[in-house]
């Protein structure tokens, strides 16, 4: 055998050989001993009898074991890569069953021969507690038999559904290696740092296995799928894609099987498959092997599948919709649904309608003039509150990021969702609504610190810098005793100490980084306005109305760039409603 190959086997065909022997495994001298608790043991056996209970079962529903990774010898042994812990586990239940019966009326089960541990076979045979105290591997051996024993002895009545269960409606995904595959470095790659086969690599092990077509004919698709393969995971490992489709933290490898997911979904996968850690590839294998779909086709609408969320990826506004909406949790798998036979420009319509139903809760349709749609607006965002409608404002503020960024159709400044997601941006106030002197000696110094900074750049106050400079130097009671004066006369330099009711409103909020967030949240607004320039300048990402907030950019007259004031606020305020309405304004088109 040249290739890898991988299927679905069923407990009963591990039994025996094409001859009728016993099948014989090999466990080499790598592989450690047996180490699965008892706990291990009785969560397999649950899982099993939990599967025989489902009510109303599928005739093709079958329960699945993790990868048992082998390679074949010249004689017919194989050689245990991964999986003997399973492998022995299930023997261990096997020859309970037998144990069972008369001698006549038990199954041939298969062997496991060790190269370095010859005694287990003879303690397998019969097992004695008084050896098992002895050797570590006879002491778990003992311990996993013991286990389930004491397992059945109050099912008997359910003894044969569950062998049945375990024989026929078990399967293990049996991925056999190729001679040339070298097995010590499959050990170590599964078994160091415990990394698992995934579903990615056991399908592509399905897609590269040659069919029954012409070896030469075979062979040419092999090596076509292989190649485009690595071509669309290089694709998906550019981070800027990836976290424009996901909104999960990218892993280094595999992320194709976003891909394989997503057309399962749309070929009528059930919803909960996706949740089984292996759920995808069998939905593969099922294709491939039992359906005997061509390898070709399937692959054919990965490649598709790839095409569109590319295309998506690459036109601006689709990127910006879509992007805006994956971040919500709208699955892939529903837009796709949204673009099926459906011309782009009412594909984008129903998009529009999708974003107003999640902000906003009505139907765009029923809104029948951009009248209509600016009240509707406004009294949306007057009614949000700071700590009480934090996913609401959260998502009005990345949405009034993207719409400014599409109210510029010559730009091609596009959201960098990937910083986004993995910088985690939050809200925060845009003027600090912090009413009462901090309480802890430490932030008094940190936030007297950000202050001092700031001065220094301006070079004003030099008074006050002086006696900032003294309080931070200062013994922790003697720092208590003039901090309050200290405080206010800070607070009135930068114009933060009316008594103006605290704004919780949005016009008052706007997206920080949470690094930013934390280190600055209390202090004045000149402080984060310097921080966040300073982001912006050093070309690290700053969501564009955040930064336009503290260049005031929503200002009509910028009278002191220090300090945020209440005609500040209403400019911005109106500025976003303005941007939101002209983002809804164009009707999305009733599906037919």
């Amino acid at each position: 055998m040249n290739d890898s190959s991988i299927c679905l086997k069923p407990i009963n065909e591990l039994l025996i050989d094409e001859q009728g022997q016993p099948t014989r495994f090999w466990i080499p001298a790598y592989q450690r001993g047996y180490r699965w608790s008892p706990l291990q043991v009785t969560q397999l056996l649950d899982d099993i009898r939990e599967f025989t209970r489902r009510r109303n079962p599928q005739p093709d529903e079958f329960y699945c074991l993790q990868p048992l990774v082998l390679k074949v010898a010249a004689d017919g042994v194989y050689e245990v890569v991964d999986g003997q812990q399973r492998l022995t586990t299930l023997l261990l239940i096997l020859r309970h069953f037998n144990e069972r019966l008369a001698d006549k009326y038990r199954q041939k089960l298969f062997t496991l021969d060790y190269e370095t541990r010859p005694h287990l076979l003879d303690f397998l045979h019969e097992p004695i507690e008084a050896l098992a105290k002895t050797n570590v591997d006879f002491f778990h051996l003992f311990e996993a038999i013991t286990s389930i024993e004491k397992w059945f002895s109050n099912k008997e009545n359910e003894v044969d559904e569950i062998k049945s269960a375990l024989l026929n409606k078990t399967k293990v995904i049996w991925f056999q290696l190729s001679e040339k595959d070298n097995v010590v470095d499959a050990f170590t790659r599964l078994n160091v740092g415990k990394i698992p086969l995934t579903n990615d690599e056991l399908i592509r092990a399905l897609f590269l296995n040659r069919a029954d077509a012409k070896e030469s004919e075979a062979a040419s698709l092999q090596l076509k799928i292989a190649h485009e393969w690595d071509q669309l995971e290089k694709a998906l490992q550019a981070d800027a894609f990836w976290y424009f489709l996901s909104n999960q933290p990218g892993q280094k490898q595999n992320r194709i099987g976003f891909l394989f997911e997503l057309v399962a979904k749309a070929d009528g996968m059930p919803d909960d498959a996706g949740h089984d850690e292996y759920g995808i590839f069998y939905a593969y294998s099922r294709k491939l092997k039992e359906d005997r779909i061509p390898a070709k086709d399937e692959w054919l609408k990965i490649k598709q599948t790839f095409m569109m969320l590319e295309e998506w990826f690459e036109d601006r506004t689709l990127y910006h919709i879509v992007g805006f909406l994956i971040e919500q949790g709208f699955g892939v798998d529903k837009i796709r649904a949204l673009s099926e036979k459906t011309a782009k420009s009412t594909f984008e319509k129903k998009l529009r309608g999708e974003i107003f139903a999640k902000i906003f809760g009505n139907n765009l349709l029923d809104v029948s003039s951009n009248e209509e749609l600016q009240v509707q607006v406004s009294e949306c965002l007057d009614d949000l509150q700071y700590g009480r409608d934090p996913t609401e404002i959260r998502s009005i503020l990345l949405l009034f990021n993207l719409a400014t960024l599409l109210d510029s159709p010559r730009s091609n400044l596009r959201f960098q969702f990937d910083s986004f997601k993995s910088e985690k941006w939050d809200i925060e106030h845009v003027r600090s609504v912090t009413t009462a002197p901090l309480e802890r000696h430490h932030e008094r110094v940190e936030w007297m610190k950000l202050c001092l900074g700031y001065l220094e750049t301006q070079d004003m106050e030099v008074e006050l810098r002086s006696d900032i400079e003294k309080f931070v130097n200062l013994e922790q009671k003697e720092a208590l005793e003039i901090f309050d004066d200290l405080y206010e006369r800070v607070l009135s330099v930068f114009k933060e100490n009316t008594e103006d009711d605290v704004d919780n409103g949005i016009s008052n909020l706007t997206l920080l980084d949470r690094n930013t967030n934390r280190s600055y949240k209390n202090a004045v607004f000149a402080v984060k306005r310097q921080r966040l320039l300073s982001l912006d300048q050093s070309g690290i990402f700053v969501p564009l109305c955040t930064r336009n907030v503290f260049l005031k950019c929503y200002s009509p007259q910028v009278d002191n760039v220090m300090f945020w004031s209440d005609k500040d606020r209403q400019a911005y305020r109106a500025v976003m409603i303005e941007t939101l309405v002209r983002f809804f304004s164009i009707k999305p088109e009733v599906s037919v």
